[in-house]
């Protein structure tokens, strides 16, 4: 049965740490030069690369840590956009900052205070801390312009890289059961990125109720991300209208 994060008192403080960190990075860096604010967060976007490397190297099992969860490709990504300016993938990522928001509710695991310390939960902790916060520093601090015209590509991105994880996740899988490849518990590897073939907390249980297949279940998230969208991008679409109201 798939269940949400414990919310207990380590969970929690977990959560209280990551907003903590978000906004003290805004209060630093609201007041210097933008491109040493650029420059901080392009440095602290790299953890999700180590986390990346540190997952492969660790567990003896790559095929189930390639870099194709949603979070994953959030990390390669992040630097790409602040290095590059790029408005595109900058508007992309405030998308995107979610699958981290939901990682940290959902997929959290240590249960004592001790387990915060150690380094599978600082590599899981920082990266998704960073891939939420800083696309949305990034608009917060004006280093990315926050335009409507990009909602559609990035729905239309998200869908494409949806579509090409879930082909790799079916030629993966196959090439498992063909090799017979098993993980540490003896285990014929299977993998679910971004849970394309099957859901794995209870939201997208409901989902999965509605539409019972692999793949198309997983569109019922796209009118959650419109919706989203819309309430980002409220303000600016706003004054597209009173704009067009007085033409």
């Amino acid at each position: 049965m798939n269940t949400w994060g414990s919310f207990g008192i380590v969970h929690l403080s977990h959560l209280a740490a990551s907003i903590l960190i978000i906004i003290g990075l805004y209060y630093l860096l609201k007041n210097v030069k933008k491109e040493t604010a650029r420059l901080v967060l392009f440095v602290l976007s790299l953890s999700g690369m180590g986390a990346i490397l540190y997952n492969l190297l660790t567990w003896g099992s790559p095929i189930e840590y390639l870099p194709l969860h949603l979070c994953s490709i959030n990390a390669i990504l992040l630097p790409i956009a602040i290095a590059t300016k790029s408005r595109v993938l900058g508007n992309l990522l405030l998308i995107w900052c979610l699958g981290a928001l939901f990682a940290n509710l959902m997929t959290f695991y240590p249960t004592q205070f001790s387990d915060l310390y150690g380094w599978t939960h600082l590599f899981f902790f920082l990266p998704h801390t960073f891939e939420l916060g800083i696309p949305l520093l990034l608009v917060k601090l004006k280093l990315v312009e926050k335009k409507p015209k990009y909602i559609l590509s990035s729905l239309g991105i998200t869908a494409l890289i949806y579509t090409g994880v879930h082909v790799a996740n079916k030629l993966l899988n196959a090439y498992c059961i063909r090799q017979n490849l098993t993980d540490w518990k003896g285990e014929l590897i299977q993998v679910n990125y971004m849970y394309s073939i099957h859901p794995e907390n209870p939201l997208l249980d409901l989902f999965y109720r509605i539409i019972p297949h692999e793949y198309w279940y997983m569109y019922l998230v796209f009118p959650i991300l419109a919706v989203y969208l819309c309430i980002v991008y409220a303000k600016e679409l706003l004054a597209l209208l009173r704009k067009k109201k007085s033409a």
